[in-house]
């Protein structure tokens, strides 16, 4: 259980600190749906194997509702990492943002 709950929290403050450097201002124009869909991409090649990836606690919340009761003892962790990982990815991305300089004027 603790690998999943790592895969989540890394897979998630990827992810989300991807979405935010590219969609900030001064990013370049055009890429970020490009990128934030590789990223989501290559998350779920790596973390598939682990965690059948969810990245998303609405994700995994309907199918545990579904598959009974073993599926929902776990569901905290689905819920707990993707929350843990996308605090520490959007604050990891904002420390990047107030030392980058913006390029737009």
């Amino acid at each position: 259980m603790l690998a999943a709950l790592i895969t989540e929290v890394i897979a998630t403050f990827f992810f989300l600190f991807i979405i935010m450097r590219v969609t900030a201002p001064g990013a370049l124009p055009g890429f970020a749906p490009l990128s934030i869909g590789l990223a989501l991409t290559l998350i779920h090649f790596i973390s598939i194997p682990v965690t059948n990836t969810s990245v998303n606690p609405a994700r995994s919340t309907g199918p545990a509702l579904f598959a009974g009761m073993a599926h929902l003892e776990q569901l905290w962790l689905f819920w707990v990492a993707p929350i843990a990982g996308g605090i520490l990815g959007a604050l990891a991305a904002r420390a990047l943002d107030e030392r980058t300089p913006s390029t737009q004027q």
